[in-house]
């Protein structure tokens, strides 16, 4: 029996102003699976991310997302969704062991699960430093933590690995990797990578879809297309 949907989008948009950074958007990713999103600056990837993870609102379409419609029942998939963005979604004055004692509050985990991820992240000597004297690498590192914290069934993954080296890439991979048994949504600039990664891969360009098909039947080549 095929897996249900984690994710199933119909034509969705979002727009800022008159601009539609989405533009009717369909797509289906079945649970535990893996959707590479690739697609130039300014495509619509980001944007994707946050309505997903309920930040933005969609203007047009049907949007489900754990089983959940959107915008009507958003409240039941935030505590659901780990989302690591851009910005790292952290109080730089406070310290990484701080702000994920925050966040394990918000969502009612304990707090040796806060001690057992800064090992895990070899992040237990800078611990207690306030996150805005870390460099961008242990910043993203503390961002991993904070996203997979409450082991939130779906990852909404902005470029994961930027500023990382390849140790500390290798570190993140059992928390936000395919072995996390996740489904997941991942933003990615590197066609070969992303594809390897993947289950389905979907293509953007100006909002709107210009690639849609499972990664295997995907060339990198094609990928590259998106880009020119």
């Amino acid at each position: 029996m095929d897996a249900p949907a984690a994710i199933e989008l119909r034509g969705v948009g979002r727009r800022y102003g008159e601009r539609w950074a989405l533009d009717d958007v369909s797509v289906s990713v079945p649970a535990g699976a893996t959707l590479v999103v690739f697609g130039p600056n300014g495509a619509g990837k980001s944007t994707l991310l946050r309505v997903l993870a309920t930040l933005l609102r969609p203007h047009g379409g049907e949007a489900r997302v754990l089983g959940e419609p959107l915008p009507e029942r958003e409240w039941a998939v935030r505590g659901r969704v780990g989302l690591l963005a851009h910005e790292a979604l952290l109080y730089r004055d406070l310290s990484a062991r701080e702000n994920l004692r925050f966040h394990a509050r918000l969502h009612k985990v304990a707090e040796p699960r806060v001690d057992e991820l800064l090992e895990q992240m070899r992040l237990a000597g800078r611990a207690d430093d306030p996150v805005r004297t870390l460099s961008r690498g242990l910043l993203q590192r503390v961002a991993v933590c904070r996203a997979v914290l409450h082991d939130p069934p779906l990852l909404l993954l902005d470029e994961p690995r930027a500023n990382l080296d390849p140790a500390a890439a290798e570190l993140i991979e059992p928390l936000i990797g395919r072995a996390s048994g996740r489904t997941r949504v991942v933003t990615s600039h590197d066609p070969a990578g992303g594809l390897a990664e993947a289950d389905y891969a979907l293509g953007l360009r100006d909002g709107r879809v210009a690639l849609s098909a499972p990664a295997g039947d995907v060339a990198p080549a094609q990928v590259e297309e998106l880009y020119r």
